[in-house]
């Protein structure tokens, strides 16, 4: 069987501990067996699931999919027989306390001991709340981001109704220093958004130096770890990625998706701030929830009202499984999806037909066929792109500028023009499988270029 079946033994030694727990309850009468319909149902909803990409598999390398641990599956099927509500302690006393502890070991492993923050639906919603807070202690002031940040900001800060601008990307694809100071500059900047692992290559931006400005000028820095928050635990990051990682800590506001790296169930964001005063922005008082204690109700420090428990349950049995530790096991398997992403690297750099821009810093590596106008490119990248999918190899497709592949650092440029964008080919290669399977990756890659390339 291809497909993880582990969490269903973790999920049926589990519910009857659970069940245990509620046995001075009067007995309800329940049917002991699932019906006929019910099977048929099921069988169609799982045929109805087919018609998908093998998201789980290694062959699958395109889009930030990652299957979540069995634990974390197990964990959160297991808290939907109670269904908490994250939202007021009323409606999920124990998950509650589980999002707490989940989220102070986040913040812990950020190098924060004093935090505000909690769980939410998705780093689109976490980055939302940072932002909304940002507004609030900096209104009408704008909102800046690289070009390469996620259009996540530029969407939300409408919603705020906050100014918002796009600063410039060096060749590498992180935010251009000159081109931030030259804003700053202004004095009409509010905070500053440092993406620590853009969604798209993966570039971290130069966070010290951004630090160095925001000082400077009085500006907030907003640190978007949506993508990249977890390899603040691999050891193995190039210089400026790690000096990036290291500075974290000094940043305002933190967003991080364990939906992603952190091997959980979709929908799993969170949201960070240093300074737990910024809470008093979300001051409320609701009629009817908050009554049955007085510590404090995670709705009251959220925009979001209702929030599944059953999130937080996943997130606390997978740190407790696999700790936010240094040279964990967690921290080992980030280790080795950036070691793919390197070992990649290298052999598309050592093979003439393709051409790689830079180096991957975390696990995402972008690369196109070498050809001799930028459209001719592009139409060779989709076409291996479909290629490698007949064969089961699943990449994604990227439009990146041009001027990405004209750095020195090739033998020659690719394109006379450095203006307009490219279509180049992208894996995000997150899975701790990778490593192993790279060679077969390698080998369809090849057999796919061998079918489309000209020779």
């Amino acid at each position: 069987m291809l497909l993880e079946n582990a969490s269903l033994e973790l999920l049926k030694r589990a519910l009857p501990e659970l069940d245990a727990g509620f046995e001075e309850l009067p007995a309800l009468a329940r049917p002991s067996m699932a019906s006929a319909r019910q099977f048929e149902v099921m069988a169609e909803v799982a045929t109805l699931l087919q018609n998908n990409f093998p998201y789980f598999h290694p062959l699958y390398a395109g889009q930030m999919l990652n299957p979540p641990h069995p634990i974390a599956r197990a964990a959160y099927a297991l808290a939907t027989w109670i269904n908490p509500n994250n939202h007021a302690l009323d409606g999920g006393r124990a998950s509650s306390a589980m999002e707490k502890e989940s989220v102070a070991e986040i913040a812990a492993m950020f190098g924060w001991k004093e935090h505000l923050g909690h769980l939410c639906g998705g780093g689109t919603m976490a980055n939302l709340e940072a932002l909304w807070v940002a507004g609030q202690l900096h209104p009408d002031k704008k909102v800046v981001a690289s070009d390469q940040a996620h259009y996540t900001h530029q969407r939300i800060t409408s919603v705020l109704k906050l100014p918002f601008a796009a600063v410039a990307s060096d060749s590498r694809g992180r935010m251009d220093l000159a081109a931030l100071e030259k804003m700053l500059e202004a004095g009409d900047v509010g905070t500053i958004v440092a993406t620590i692992g853009t969604t798209g290559t993966g570039s971290v931006d130069p966070l010290p130096e951004i630090l160095h400005l925001a000082r400077t000028y009085g500006v907030r820095v907003h640190a978007d770890c949506a993508y990249g928050g977890y390899f603040k635990l691999a050891t193995t990051l190039p210089p400026e990625a790690r000096a990036a990682y290291d500075q974290i800590a000094k940043v305002d506001s933190i967003v991080i998706d364990p939906h992603k790296h952190g091997l959980q169930p979709y929908g799993c964001g969170c949201v960070l701030f240093k300074d737990p005063s910024v809470g008093t922005h979300y001051k409320h008082e609701s009629p009817y929830t908050y009554f049955t204690a007085a510590d404090l109700h995670l709705g009251e420090i959220s925009l979001e009202c209702s929030r599944p428990g059953a999130s937080a349950v996943a997130l606390w049995a997978t740190q407790r499984l696999l700790p936010l530790t240094e040279g964990g096991e967690f921290a080992k398997m980030l280790e080795s999806s950036r070691q793919a992403a390197v070992t990649f690297s290298d052999l598309l750099c050592g093979d003439p037909r393709w051409v790689v821009p830079f180096a991957p810093e975390l696990d995402i590596v972008v690369w196109a066929p070498r050809a001799r106008t930028a459209e001719e490119t592009s139409a060779l990248s989709q076409k291996i792109f479909d290629q490698s999918a007949l064969q089961n190899l699943h990449l994604a497709l990227i439009h990146l500028p041009a001027r990405f592949f004209t750095s020195a650092a090739l033998p020659k440029p690719m394109w006379a023009s450095t203006e307009g964008k490219v279509l180049c080919l992208r894996s995000c290669l997150m899975k701790p499988e990778h490593r192993d399977w790279l060679p077969r990756i390698w080998e369809i890659l090849g057999t796919a270029a061998d079918a489309v390339l000209p020779r």
